[in-house]
C-alpha cells in the first residue's frame, strides 16, 4: 500500500474548500479532494444570496458591516462568539466584491451595482443575489478559479479516517471509488470543508450527500465537536420531496397563509412576519399545522407559500428557478396557485469545535464551512449568512494554514496514516464479509428517529426515546452487510462506511440538546420555554471518551460589545 503526498489536502469541494485552495495553491503542493465532482457539491443548491452590507447601494445606502453584525448576533440568540461575527461582517463586503471581480454573474440594479434584497432577521436588505442561483454561480465562479490556478482535484474520493497521533493530523484514508482502492495520503495540513449533518433526519432540505461524516470523521479521532444540538430548519421546503423553496421568496414579497386564509405570521412576529429569522417561521408554520390550521394532501399537511400576487414578470425575473422546481417536481406553477410548504431539517449550526481562524485543538487540522463550528450563527443562523461564512473563513483558513506550514510543520509521518489505511480496510472487509443488516433500514430508521422525537419542539420524553433508538441502531450496525463485495464505484459500501460516523453525529445532536435545558434559537424546548442566560449562554463541547460514550463540557460565549437582550421582531 502505497502513500500519496501533499502539502496541502483539502477534503470537500464546495465554496468553503475550493475558496481555501485557491488562497494556497500559489505556494504549496495543494490538493482537493471530493466525494462527487465540485460543481456538484451542496453549495450549488442555496439560491437565495450572500450577505454583505455593501456601500452606496439604492436600498442599503445606510447600511454597516456593525449593523450586519448585530443582526447576525441578534439572530444567533446570542450565542455567536462576537469576535468571530466581527471578523465575518468586515469581511463580506470584500468578499463579494472579490467573487465579483473573479467573474461572478449578480443581479444588478438599474444603476449598474450589486442588486440586494431583504431577508429575515435583517435591518437592511443585505443578500447579494443572481437570481435564485447564487450558490451555482459562486460555487462554478470559484471552480474555475481552482482549476485556472491549477488545483489538483481528486473527483469522487471518500475520506474514511482521519490519521491523527499525538495531537497533531498526519493525513487521512480514502476511498478511490473509481479504482475501488483505499489509499492512505500524508499531509502538512488537512482541511476539512465536508459540509453539514442534514441526511441524519429525514424531512431536509440536503442533498443526499449531505451526511455529516466529516464531523463524524473528525469526532472519531478525537477531535471536539460544539454546539451540536443547533439544527436549522428552514420554514419552506416543498411538500414531498422538502426541496427548498428559497428565503428569497419572502424576500421579494411572498405570504404564508394557513387555511383560514390568514397571513398568520402576524400573530408570531407582527413587525417582520414573513421575515423573521428561520427558526421563529418554522415554529410558527409548525404550530399552525399542529393546531389544525394547515392543508391536507397526500404527501403530508402543509401550509401555503403565495406568490402569485408578485405577477408573472417579477417571479420570472427574480425567482427563475423555484418557478421551474415547482412544475417539474409537483407540477404548480408558483405564478397561478400558492406553493404547499412544510419546515425541515436545513443546516448544522453545531460541527467541528474551530477558532476564528479555523484551527482545531489538533495541530495541522483544520476546519471550515458548514462542517465547523466557529461560532457565526450560534443558535440560529440568518439567511445569507452560510454562503458568507463559507467563502470567507475557507480564505481565513487559508491563511492560518500558510502561517501553521511557514512556522515549520513537521513532517507527516507515514505510518500513522498507513495504520488508518489498514483499519478502513479491515472495516470494509468486515462489511463485504456481510451481515444481515442493510444500510438503506438502518438509515431510514435514524433519520425517522431524528425527525420525530430531536425536531423543531423538543422536551425530555422524546429526546431520551431518540436517545435509546440511537443505541439500538448502533449496536445492529454491527451487523451490517453489503451486497456486493466489488468496491469499483461501490457506493452501498461508502454508505456502509459512512452510516458509523452518522450514528455518532446523531448521537450527539440529541445528548447535546437534552443537556440544554432552556430554548434558544433553533433549539425549542416544550419543558423549558425559556432563555436562560444565567445557566445557558455558554457553547456545549463534546468529545468522543475512551469507552465510545460522548463527553460533555462547556465554553463560555465570546461577548464584545452586543449585551444579551430579548430577542424580539
Amino acid at each position: 500500500m502505497k502513500a500519496l503526498s501533499h502539502d496541502v489536502l483539502i477534503v470537500g469541494g464546495g465554496l468553503a474548500g475550493l475558496r481555501a485552495a485557491v488562497g494556497l495553491c500559489d505556494r504549496y503542493n495543494v490538493a482537493l479532494m471530493s466525494k462527487v465532482h465540485p460543481i456538484r457539491s451542496h453549495s450549488i443548491a442555496a439560491q437565495g444570496g450572500i450577505n454583505a452590507a455593501l456601500a452606496n447601494n439604492p436600498d442599503g445606502r445606510d447600511d454597516t458591516w456593525e449593523k450586519h453584525a448585530f443582526d447576525t448576533i441578534k439572530g444567533s440568540d446570542y450565542l455567536a462568539d462576537q469576535d468571530a461575527v466581527e471578523v465575518m461582517c468586515r469581511e463580506a463586503p470584500g468578499i463579494v466584491y472579490e467573487m465579483e471581480h473573479w467573474g461572478c454573474p449578480f443581479s444588478r440594479f438599474p444603476d449598474g451595482s450589486i442588486a440586494q434584497r431583504p431577508f429575515g432577521g435583517a435591518g437592511y436588505p443585505r443578500t447579494c443575489y443572481s437570481t435564485d442561483l447564487t450558490g451555482h454561480v459562486l460555487l462554478n465562479t470559484l471552480y474555475e478559479r481552482a482549476v485556472m490556478k491549477g488545483v489538483r482535484v481528486y473527483p469522487e474520493w471518500y475520506v474514511t479516517a482521519l490519521a491523527t497521533d499525538d495531537g497533531v493530523c498526519h493525513g487521512v484514508a480514502a476511498f478511490d471509488l473509481m479504482n475501488g482502492e483505499i489509499v492512505p495520503i500524508t499531509a502538512k495540513a488537512t482541511v476539512f470543508a465536508t459540509g453539514g449533518y442534514g441526511r441524519v433526519y429525514f424531512y431536509s432540505t440536503n442533498a443526499l450527500i449531505n451526511t455529516g461524516s466529516g464531523i463524524g470523521i473528525a469526532y472519531k479521532a478525537g477531535v471536539p465537536l460544539k454546539d451540536m444540538e443547533f439544527v436549522q430548519f428552514h420554514p419552506t421546503g416543498l411538500i414531498g420531496t422538502n426541496i427548498l423553496m428559497t428565503e428569497a421568496c419572502r424576500g421579494e414579497g411572498g405570504y404564508l397563509v394557513n387555511n383560514r386564509g390568514e397571513r398568520f405570521m402576524e400573530r408570531y412576529a407582527p413587525k417582520a412576519m414573513e421575515l423573521a429569522p428561520r427558526d421563529i417561521v418554522s415554529r410558527s408554520i409548525q404550530t399552525e399545522i399542529n393546531e389544525g390550521r394547515g392543508f391536507d394532501h397526500p404527501l403530508g399537511t402543509y401550509i401555503k407559500l403565495d406568490l402569485t400576487h408578485l405577477g408573472e414578470k417579477k417571479i420570472l425575473a427574480k425567482l427563475p428557478g423555484i418557478r421551474k422546481i415547482c412544475i417539474d417536481f409537483i407540477g404548480i406553477d408558483p405564478i397561478r396557485e400558492p406553493i404547499p410548504i412544510m419546515p425541515c431539517q436545513h443546516y448544522s449550526m453545531g460541527g467541528i469545535d474551530t477558532n476564528a481562524k479555523g484551527e482545531t485543538e489538533v495541530r495541522g487540522f483544520f476546519a471550515a464551512g458548514e462542517c465547523a463550528c466557529v461560532s457565526v450563527h450560534g443558535g440560529n443562523r440568518l439567511g445569507g449568512n452560510s454562503l458568507l461564512e463559507t467563502i470567507v473563513f475557507g480564505k481565513i483558513a487559508a491563511g492560518a494554514v500558510d502561517e501553521y506550514l511557514s512556522l515549520g510543520a513537521a513532517s507527516p509521518k507515514e505510518e500513522t496514516v498507513l495504520r488508518a489505511a489498514r483499519e478502513t480496510e479491515r472495516k470494509m472487509a468486515a462489511l463485504v464479509a456481510g451481515g444481515k443488516e442493510k444500510t438503506f433500514s438502518l438509515h431510514g430508521e435514524l433519520a425517522r428517529t431524528m425527525s420525530a422525537n430531536v425536531g423543531i419542539f423538543r422536551e425530555r420524553a422524546e429526546m431520551e426515546k431518540a436517545l435509546e433508538e440511537i443505541g439500538r441502531i448502533g449496536e445492529r450496525y454491527r451487523d451490517v452487510g453489503v451486497s456486493s463485495p466489488d468496491r469499483h464505484m461501490n457506493y452501498e459500501l461508502m454508505n456502509a462506511v459512512e452510516l458509523e460516523y452518522m450514528i455518532e453525529v446523531a448521537h450527539t445532536i440529541a445528548h447535546g440538546a437534552l443537556l440544554r435545558e432552556e430554548s434558544r434559537g433553533a433549539h425549542s424546548r416544550r419543558d423549558f420555554p425559556k432563555r436562560d442566560d444565567e445557566k445557558w449562554m455558554r457553547h456545549t463541547v463534546a468529545r468522543i471518551s475512551v469507552d465510545g460514550s460522548v463527553g460533555i463540557s462547556f465554553r463560555d460565549v465570546t461577548i464584545t460589545r452586543y449585551q444579551p437582550m430579548e430577542r424580539v421582531y
